[in-house]
């Protein structure tokens, strides 16, 4: 080949190689974090040890009512730990009337017959897994071991990547709070509430992450990692409500506007209500080490800080109103 065809020969292959070292480099950002991780698990960078979270600083005490504190009671409502183990893939708060509209596999306790069909009629008749009689539907995506196959036909269920073991909880602990600053009033009947962003990996932003994870043995660390925790300890999982309401809706488009966070300093936002805080704290016996996911979709490749729950209120207007006066008043109570 004469010397007058080698130079364009060569410019050719610099340009490819240039496309081609693009491509790469793009897709490479593209995937973030998980870039090399294993098709559908979590990334080396979503573990963290837990010895290696800073601990948090200490909660104000809380005021007592009686000094104008707002409402510092608690209730703690008891519905086991999905004994029954109730599970689908349905979300009746995010996709009502779509069967398998979640496309990964949710545990609940409380209401027993809580599907994607479920009505304020259903619900308000069927049976409950709650001591106090509360039917109140509580639910969250399921946490799996990913060095163990999931063996029953709920594991099996969802498909889109969500395979393993299904770890069962080994403590639900569901927990109504007041307002640092103000009073409660109730929950109206059907209140739909969610809590925590099952988009954050592409959404980019973690304005919306809720979750907390953790050891049950160091408190006061928490992360929005998935934790490795010391042999001995239980994982946990913890889940805060949006507690200040529009006063009109039970739902909204989006699942968010009704019902919002209140700011810092427990003030809810100009023409919302604080309502009761919800937090819903998880617990499971896992060997130091173990490789686990919560459940989602495809694309947010089981990243934990896509974790996230949902609330219908069942509850009579008896039993709201006992919530209520328990935070109002200062107590401590328990269903």
């Amino acid at each position: 080949m004469g010397k007058e065809h080698r130079l364009p020969t060569l410019l050719i292959c610099l340009v490819l190689g240039g496309v081609l070292t693009a491509a790469v480099l793009g897709a490479t950002r593209a995937a973030g974090p998980h870039a090399g991780a294993a098709a559908g698990a979590p990334a080396p960078s979503d573990y963290v040890d837990i010895r290696d979270v800073p601990p948090a600083p200490a909660p104000a005490p809380a005021r007592p009512a009686e000094a104008g504190g707002g409402s510092p009671g608690t209730m703690a409502v008891d519905c086991g730990r999905n004994e029954q183990r109730h599970y689908n893939e349905d979300n009746v708060v995010v996709s009502p009337g779509l069967p398998a509209g979640a496309h990964h596999t949710h545990s609940y306790v409380g209401n027993l017959s809580t599907d994607a069909m479920s009505t304020e009629a259903s619900l308000a008749r069927a049976a409950t897994s709650c001591a106090g009689g509360d039917r109140s539907a509580y639910y969250w995506p399921v946490l799996r071991r990913l060095d163990r196959p999931g063996l029953h036909p709920y594991e099996r269920a969802a498909g889109h990547g969500n395979s393993g073991e299904i770890v069962p909880e080994s403590s639900v602990r569901l927990e109504f709070r007041g307002n640092p600053v103000s009073k409660v009033v109730a929950m109206p009947p059907f209140l739909h509430a969610l809590t925590g962003d099952a988009v954050a990996r592409t959404a980019g932003a973690d304005a919306r992450v809720r979750a907390r994870w953790g050891c049950s043995g160091s408190p006061d660390r928490t992360t929005t990692s998935y934790p490795r925790c010391p042999e001995g300890d239980l994982v946990t999982r913890s889940l805060v409500f949006p507690s200040c309401w529009n006063g009109l809706d039970t739902t909204s488009p989006g699942h968010r506007s009704h019902l919002l966070f209140p700011g810092g300093n427990g003030v809810c936002p100009a023409n919302t209500f604080p309502v009761p805080e919800l937090r819903v704290s998880l617990s499971y016996e896992l060997p130091a080490g173990v490789p686990v996911a919560v459940d989602s979709f495809p694309e947010q490749r089981h990243s934990p800080t896509t974790d996230h729950a949902m609330f219908v209120n069942a509850m009579t207007e008896r039993q709201m109103a006992a919530v209520v006066d328990c935070l109002n008043e200062g107590r401590s109570c328990r269903t």
